[in-house]
Protein backbone atom coordinates (compact mmCIF):
# COMPACT_ATOMS: atom_id res chain seq x y z
CA UNK A 1 0.00 0.00 0.00
CA UNK A 2 1.52 3.74 -1.39
CA UNK A 3 2.32 5.81 1.91
CA UNK A 4 0.53 9.35 1.42
CA UNK A 5 3.08 12.27 0.49
CA UNK A 6 4.28 13.94 3.39
CA UNK A 7 3.56 17.97 3.20
CA UNK A 8 5.70 19.91 5.18
CA UNK A 9 4.14 23.13 4.42
CA UNK A 10 0.46 24.32 3.34
CA UNK A 11 -0.19 27.96 2.35
CA UNK A 12 -3.93 28.35 2.82
CA UNK A 13 -5.57 31.54 0.95
CA UNK A 14 -9.00 32.55 1.10
CA UNK A 15 -10.18 33.94 -2.02
CA UNK A 16 -13.26 36.82 -2.43
CA UNK A 17 -13.90 37.96 -5.96
CA UNK A 18 -10.03 38.34 -6.74
CA UNK A 19 -10.10 37.62 -10.36
CA UNK A 20 -7.20 40.25 -11.38
CA UNK A 21 -4.86 38.79 -8.46
CA UNK A 22 -5.06 35.33 -8.11
CA UNK A 23 -3.05 33.71 -11.11
CA UNK A 24 -0.07 35.98 -10.07
CA UNK A 25 -0.52 35.11 -6.81
CA UNK A 26 -0.38 31.34 -7.42
CA UNK A 27 2.89 31.83 -9.82
CA UNK A 28 4.64 33.71 -7.24
CA UNK A 29 4.14 31.52 -4.59
CA UNK A 30 4.69 28.56 -6.35
CA UNK A 31 8.16 30.32 -7.40
CA UNK A 32 8.75 30.58 -3.43
CA UNK A 33 7.93 27.17 -2.31
CA UNK A 34 9.84 25.53 -4.70
CA UNK A 35 12.88 27.36 -3.81
CA UNK A 36 12.94 26.06 -0.39
CA UNK A 37 12.81 22.07 -1.48
CA UNK A 38 10.48 21.07 0.59
CA UNK A 39 6.89 18.84 0.00
CA UNK A 40 3.80 21.56 -0.15
CA UNK A 41 0.69 22.06 -1.07
CA UNK A 42 -1.49 25.70 -1.79
CA UNK A 43 -5.06 25.42 -0.50
CA UNK A 44 -7.51 27.95 -2.11
CA UNK A 45 -10.91 28.58 -0.60
CA UNK A 46 -13.16 30.31 -2.91
CA UNK A 47 -15.04 31.94 -0.70
CA UNK A 48 -18.56 32.02 -2.83
CA UNK A 49 -17.14 34.17 -5.34
CA UNK A 50 -19.31 35.46 -7.96
CA UNK A 51 -16.45 37.09 -10.65
CA UNK A 52 -14.28 34.90 -12.66
CA UNK A 53 -12.37 33.89 -9.39
CA UNK A 54 -13.95 29.77 -9.32
CA UNK A 55 -12.44 29.36 -12.79
CA UNK A 56 -9.10 30.62 -12.70
CA UNK A 57 -9.19 28.16 -9.40
CA UNK A 58 -9.78 25.66 -11.37
CA UNK A 59 -7.69 26.00 -14.38
CA UNK A 60 -4.84 26.47 -11.81
CA UNK A 61 -5.89 22.97 -10.13
CA UNK A 62 -6.06 20.99 -13.40
CA UNK A 63 -2.35 22.50 -14.25
CA UNK A 64 -1.04 21.77 -10.16
CA UNK A 65 -1.16 18.69 -8.07
CA UNK A 66 0.20 20.63 -5.35
CA UNK A 67 -2.75 22.88 -5.42
CA UNK A 68 -6.07 22.18 -3.74
CA UNK A 69 -9.38 24.19 -4.30
CA UNK A 70 -11.78 23.95 -1.62
CA UNK A 71 -15.03 26.16 -2.84
CA UNK A 72 -17.89 27.24 -0.18
CA UNK A 73 -21.42 27.23 -1.08
CA UNK A 74 -21.79 30.70 -0.49
CA UNK A 75 -19.89 34.00 0.82
CA UNK A 76 -19.53 32.99 4.85
CA UNK A 77 -16.25 35.44 5.66
CA UNK A 78 -12.90 35.27 5.72
CA UNK A 79 -13.02 33.24 9.48
CA UNK A 80 -14.75 30.28 8.24
CA UNK A 81 -12.80 30.45 4.65
CA UNK A 82 -9.79 30.36 6.85
CA UNK A 83 -11.11 27.57 8.68
CA UNK A 84 -12.17 25.23 6.09
CA UNK A 85 -8.64 25.66 5.18
CA UNK A 86 -6.84 24.81 8.06
CA UNK A 87 -9.12 21.98 7.77
CA UNK A 88 -7.95 20.79 4.71
CA UNK A 89 -4.36 21.93 5.21
CA UNK A 90 -2.57 18.75 5.45
CA UNK A 91 0.50 20.31 6.37
CA UNK A 92 3.37 20.41 9.07
CA UNK A 93 2.92 24.15 9.16
CA UNK A 94 0.15 26.35 8.03
CA UNK A 95 1.04 29.78 6.85
CA UNK A 96 -2.17 31.67 5.99
CA UNK A 97 -2.48 34.82 3.79
CA UNK A 98 -4.58 37.12 1.47
CA UNK A 99 -5.42 36.58 -2.02
CA UNK A 100 -5.54 40.24 -2.75
CA UNK A 101 -1.20 40.48 -3.10
CA UNK A 102 -0.94 42.44 -0.31
CA UNK A 103 1.30 40.15 1.40
CA UNK A 104 4.67 39.43 -0.20
CA UNK A 105 4.85 35.52 -0.71
CA UNK A 106 8.88 36.42 -0.74
CA UNK A 107 8.65 36.93 2.80
CA UNK A 108 7.66 33.28 3.84
CA UNK A 109 11.29 31.82 4.85
CA UNK A 110 10.75 34.64 7.21
CA UNK A 111 8.41 32.90 8.87
CA UNK A 112 9.42 29.18 8.62
CA UNK A 113 13.19 30.83 9.97
CA UNK A 114 10.99 31.69 13.00
CA UNK A 115 9.34 28.72 13.66
CA UNK A 116 12.31 26.88 13.24
CA UNK A 117 13.61 28.64 16.64
CA UNK A 118 11.05 27.12 18.54
CA UNK A 119 8.11 29.37 18.42
CA UNK A 120 4.40 27.86 17.72
CA UNK A 121 2.98 31.07 15.70
CA UNK A 122 4.77 34.03 13.82
CA UNK A 123 2.35 36.63 13.10
CA UNK A 124 3.27 39.26 10.49
CA UNK A 125 3.62 42.83 11.58
CA UNK A 126 2.06 45.29 8.92
CA UNK A 127 4.80 48.30 10.47
CA UNK A 128 4.41 50.63 7.57
CA UNK A 129 0.74 50.47 6.09
CA UNK A 130 -0.36 52.00 3.06
CA UNK A 131 -3.94 52.40 3.86
CA UNK A 132 -5.78 55.65 4.94
CA UNK A 133 -5.05 57.34 8.18
CA UNK A 134 -8.47 58.12 9.48
CA UNK A 135 -10.80 55.40 8.53
CA UNK A 136 -8.05 52.20 8.47
CA UNK A 137 -4.89 52.61 10.46
CA UNK A 138 -6.33 54.62 13.23
CA UNK A 139 -9.01 52.58 14.48
CA UNK A 140 -6.88 48.90 13.42
CA UNK A 141 -4.27 51.04 15.77
CA UNK A 142 -6.90 51.32 18.77
CA UNK A 143 -8.32 48.04 18.32
CA UNK A 144 -4.89 46.76 18.53
CA UNK A 145 -3.70 48.28 21.25
CA UNK A 146 -6.95 46.92 23.21
CA UNK A 147 -6.83 43.30 22.01
CA UNK A 148 -3.16 43.14 23.11
CA UNK A 149 -3.86 44.60 26.43
CA UNK A 150 -6.69 42.64 27.22
CA UNK A 151 -5.39 39.64 25.67
CA UNK A 152 -1.98 39.86 27.17
CA UNK A 153 -0.05 39.03 24.11
CA UNK A 154 2.01 41.86 23.19
CA UNK A 155 1.32 42.17 19.24
CA UNK A 156 0.82 45.02 16.88
CA UNK A 157 -0.78 43.90 14.41
CA UNK A 158 -3.66 41.10 15.23
CA UNK A 159 -5.51 42.30 12.05
CA UNK A 160 -3.49 40.52 9.37
CA UNK A 161 -3.85 37.45 7.89
CA UNK A 162 -0.02 36.67 7.24
CA UNK A 163 0.50 34.01 9.77
CA UNK A 164 2.49 31.13 10.43
CA UNK A 165 1.14 27.79 12.97
CA UNK A 166 2.30 24.60 13.63
CA UNK A 167 -0.39 22.44 12.53
CA UNK A 168 -1.06 20.68 16.72
CA UNK A 169 -1.78 24.89 17.43
CA UNK A 170 -3.65 25.59 14.96
CA UNK A 171 -5.74 22.12 14.31
CA UNK A 172 -8.38 22.93 17.06
CA UNK A 173 -9.00 25.54 18.01
CA UNK A 174 -12.29 26.75 17.94
CA UNK A 175 -13.15 29.85 15.70
CA UNK A 176 -16.39 31.91 15.28
CA UNK A 177 -18.02 35.05 13.81
CA UNK A 178 -14.61 36.98 12.74
CA UNK A 179 -12.22 35.55 15.35
CA UNK A 180 -9.46 34.88 12.99
CA UNK A 181 -7.88 38.07 14.55
CA UNK A 182 -7.67 36.19 17.70
CA UNK A 183 -5.94 33.22 17.27
CA UNK A 184 -3.12 34.27 19.11
CA UNK A 185 -4.74 35.18 21.86
CA UNK A 186 -6.69 31.56 21.46
CA UNK A 187 -3.35 30.01 21.14
CA UNK A 188 -1.63 32.06 24.08
CA UNK A 189 -4.54 30.42 26.54
CA UNK A 190 -2.55 26.66 25.96
CA UNK A 191 1.05 27.71 26.07
CA UNK A 192 1.93 28.37 22.41
CA UNK A 193 5.01 30.86 21.97
CA UNK A 194 4.24 33.63 19.69
CA UNK A 195 6.37 36.20 18.10
CA UNK A 196 5.80 38.71 15.43
CA UNK A 197 8.09 39.86 12.39
CA UNK A 198 7.29 43.06 10.08
CA UNK A 199 6.15 42.53 6.40
CA UNK A 200 5.72 44.79 3.80
CA UNK A 201 1.87 45.79 2.89
CA UNK A 202 2.20 46.56 -0.79
CA UNK A 203 -1.26 48.46 -1.97
CA UNK A 204 -3.81 46.38 -3.30
CA UNK A 205 -3.54 46.70 -7.03
CA UNK A 206 -6.75 44.85 -8.12
CA UNK A 207 -10.56 45.32 -6.85
CA UNK A 208 -11.05 47.00 -3.45
CA UNK A 209 -10.84 46.43 0.31
CA UNK A 210 -14.37 44.41 1.32
CA UNK A 211 -13.89 46.20 5.08
CA UNK A 212 -14.82 49.22 6.02
CA UNK A 213 -15.43 51.41 9.50
CA UNK A 214 -18.09 49.52 11.05
CA UNK A 215 -15.66 46.70 11.20
CA UNK A 216 -14.19 48.06 14.48
CA UNK A 217 -17.43 47.74 15.90
CA UNK A 218 -17.68 44.06 15.42
CA UNK A 219 -14.16 43.47 16.23
CA UNK A 220 -14.66 45.53 19.96
CA UNK A 221 -17.47 42.83 20.52
CA UNK A 222 -15.20 40.42 19.83
CA UNK A 223 -13.34 40.93 21.27
CA UNK A 224 -15.44 41.20 24.90
CA UNK A 225 -16.68 37.73 23.95
CA UNK A 226 -13.23 36.54 23.72
CA UNK A 227 -12.01 37.88 26.89
CA UNK A 228 -14.64 36.44 28.44
CA UNK A 229 -14.10 33.06 26.67
CA UNK A 230 -10.05 32.75 27.91
CA UNK A 231 -10.46 33.90 31.58
CA UNK A 232 -13.99 32.43 32.51
CA UNK A 233 -14.90 29.57 30.15
CA UNK A 234 -14.39 26.68 32.85
CA UNK A 235 -15.06 29.23 35.84
CA UNK A 236 -18.23 32.16 34.41
CA UNK A 237 -19.68 31.86 38.61
CA UNK A 238 -16.45 33.43 39.32
CA UNK A 239 -17.50 36.98 36.66
CA UNK A 240 -21.15 36.86 37.40
CA UNK A 241 -20.71 36.03 40.86
CA UNK A 242 -18.66 39.24 41.84
CA UNK A 243 -21.72 41.49 40.41
CA UNK A 244 -24.32 39.51 42.09
CA UNK A 245 -22.55 39.58 45.14
CA UNK A 246 -21.71 43.58 44.77
CA UNK A 247 -25.72 43.93 43.77
CA UNK A 248 -26.85 42.09 46.94
CA UNK A 249 -24.34 43.61 48.69
CA UNK A 250 -25.07 47.37 47.43
CA UNK A 251 -29.14 46.32 48.32
CA UNK A 252 -28.10 45.29 51.93
CA UNK A 253 -26.89 48.41 52.77
CA UNK A 254 -29.80 50.98 51.06
CA UNK A 255 -32.07 48.30 53.23
CA UNK A 256 -30.01 48.60 56.38
CA UNK A 257 -30.21 52.57 56.11
CA UNK A 258 -33.70 52.60 55.40
CA UNK A 259 -34.06 50.92 58.63
CA UNK A 260 -31.58 52.71 60.43
CA UNK A 261 -33.33 55.97 59.21
CA UNK A 262 -37.05 55.01 60.23
CA UNK A 263 -36.40 52.75 63.19
CA UNK A 264 -33.33 54.24 65.07
CA UNK A 265 -32.61 57.75 63.82
CA UNK A 266 -36.13 58.69 63.01
CA UNK A 267 -34.69 61.18 60.65
CA UNK A 268 -34.90 61.35 57.16
CA UNK A 269 -31.64 61.14 55.05
CA UNK A 270 -33.13 60.32 52.32
CA UNK A 271 -36.38 59.44 50.34
CA UNK A 272 -37.51 56.67 52.27
CA UNK A 273 -39.35 55.17 48.67
CA UNK A 274 -36.12 55.95 47.15
CA UNK A 275 -34.30 53.62 49.47
CA UNK A 276 -37.09 50.79 49.02
CA UNK A 277 -36.91 51.04 45.45
CA UNK A 278 -33.16 50.97 45.34
CA UNK A 279 -33.20 47.73 47.47
CA UNK A 280 -36.12 45.75 45.93
CA UNK A 281 -34.18 46.49 42.56
CA UNK A 282 -30.68 45.78 43.82
CA UNK A 283 -31.28 42.60 45.81
CA UNK A 284 -33.65 41.19 42.98
CA UNK A 285 -30.35 41.89 40.34
CA UNK A 286 -28.32 40.09 42.62
CA UNK A 287 -30.44 37.09 42.70
CA UNK A 288 -30.84 37.35 39.12
CA UNK A 289 -27.08 37.86 38.09
CA UNK A 290 -26.24 34.90 40.43
CA UNK A 291 -28.94 32.74 38.65
CA UNK A 292 -27.55 33.71 35.76
CA UNK A 293 -23.98 32.57 37.09
CA UNK A 294 -25.39 29.05 37.95
CA UNK A 295 -26.81 28.60 34.50
CA UNK A 296 -23.54 29.50 32.57
CA UNK A 297 -21.68 27.32 35.16
CA UNK A 298 -24.01 24.27 34.03
CA UNK A 299 -23.24 25.31 30.58
CA UNK A 300 -19.84 25.18 30.76
CA UNK A 301 -19.75 21.78 32.52
CA UNK A 302 -22.16 20.53 29.86
CA UNK A 303 -19.73 21.85 27.18
CA UNK A 304 -16.59 20.36 28.63
CA UNK A 305 -17.75 17.16 29.93
CA UNK A 306 -20.40 16.01 26.93
CA UNK A 307 -17.83 16.60 24.47
CA UNK A 308 -14.97 14.88 26.62
CA UNK A 309 -12.41 18.36 26.30
CA UNK A 310 -9.78 19.14 28.40
CA UNK A 311 -9.47 22.15 30.62
CA UNK A 312 -5.99 21.80 30.13
CA UNK A 313 -3.55 21.45 26.98
CA UNK A 314 0.06 19.53 27.04
CA UNK A 315 3.02 20.15 25.43
CA UNK A 316 4.80 16.79 25.39
CA UNK A 317 3.87 13.65 27.70
CA UNK A 318 7.29 11.58 28.90
CA UNK A 319 7.00 7.59 29.64
CA UNK A 320 9.03 6.09 31.37
CA UNK A 321 8.81 2.46 29.08
CA UNK A 322 10.33 4.30 26.08
CA UNK A 323 13.41 4.65 28.02
CA UNK A 324 13.61 1.09 28.94
CA UNK A 325 16.16 0.03 26.93
CA UNK A 326 18.28 2.87 27.71
CA UNK A 327 18.21 2.21 31.77
CA UNK A 328 18.84 -1.29 31.23
CA UNK A 329 21.86 -0.58 29.37
CA UNK A 330 22.94 1.44 31.93
CA UNK A 331 22.20 -0.51 35.10
CA UNK A 332 23.66 -3.36 33.29
CA UNK A 333 26.78 -0.81 32.81
CA UNK A 334 27.03 -0.08 36.27
CA UNK A 335 26.79 -3.37 37.90
CA UNK A 336 29.77 -4.90 35.85
CA UNK A 337 31.83 -1.92 37.23
CA UNK A 338 30.39 -2.02 41.04
CA UNK A 339 31.14 -6.30 41.02
CA UNK A 340 34.30 -5.44 39.78
CA UNK A 341 35.07 -2.90 41.81
CA UNK A 342 33.68 -5.09 45.26
CA UNK A 343 35.85 -8.39 43.71
CA UNK A 344 39.18 -5.84 43.48
CA UNK A 345 38.48 -4.57 46.82
CA UNK A 346 37.55 -8.04 48.59
CA UNK A 347 40.56 -9.37 47.17
CA UNK A 348 42.98 -6.61 48.35
CA UNK A 349 41.44 -6.48 52.24
CA UNK A 350 38.57 -8.69 52.91
CA UNK A 351 38.94 -8.15 56.66
CA UNK A 352 37.87 -4.15 56.17
CA UNK A 353 35.06 -4.23 54.52
CA UNK A 354 31.31 -3.73 56.57
CA UNK A 355 28.74 -6.14 56.55
CA UNK A 356 26.44 -4.63 54.36
CA UNK A 357 22.95 -5.51 55.09
CA UNK A 358 20.00 -6.09 51.74
CA UNK A 359 18.07 -2.95 52.86
CA UNK A 360 21.39 -1.07 53.08
CA UNK A 361 22.70 -1.66 49.74
CA UNK A 362 23.19 1.56 47.26
CA UNK A 363 20.46 1.97 45.09
CA UNK A 364 21.24 3.58 41.07
CA UNK A 365 19.68 6.93 40.05
CA UNK A 366 20.33 8.19 36.48
CA UNK A 367 19.81 12.34 35.95
CA UNK A 368 17.31 13.19 33.18
CA UNK A 369 19.08 16.11 32.11
CA UNK A 370 22.65 14.16 32.37
CA UNK A 371 21.86 10.61 31.27
CA UNK A 372 25.68 9.61 31.16
CA UNK A 373 26.22 10.43 35.10
CA UNK A 374 25.03 7.98 37.49
CA UNK A 375 25.23 8.25 41.59
CA UNK A 376 24.76 5.91 44.16
CA UNK A 377 22.81 6.40 47.24
CA UNK A 378 22.53 4.84 49.79
CA UNK A 379 19.15 3.87 51.15
CA UNK A 380 19.56 5.33 54.78
CA UNK A 381 20.40 8.44 53.51
CA UNK A 382 16.86 9.01 51.65
CA UNK A 383 15.20 8.81 54.97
Amino acid sequence: MKEPRRIRFSIVVPVFNEEGSTATLYVTLTQVMRALGEPYEIVFIDDGSTDRSPAILGDIQEADSCVRVVTLRRNFGQTPALKAGFDAAQGEVIIAMDGDLQHDPAEIPSFIEKLDEGFDIVSGWRSERKDTWLTRRLPSRIANWAMAKLSGVPLHDFGTTFKAYRREIIQNLPLYGELHRFIPALAAWSGARITEIPVTNPPRQHGKSKYGLSRTFRVFLDLLSTKFWLDYSTKPMHFFGFFGLLATGAGIMTGSLLLFQKAIARTVFTSNATLTFATIALLLAGVQIMCVGLTSEILSRTYYESQKKPIYVTRTTRSSDVHLEFRAEVTGRVEVEEDSGNHSENHANPSQLPAQSRRERPMLMVSAHQPTLVRKISRNGLA
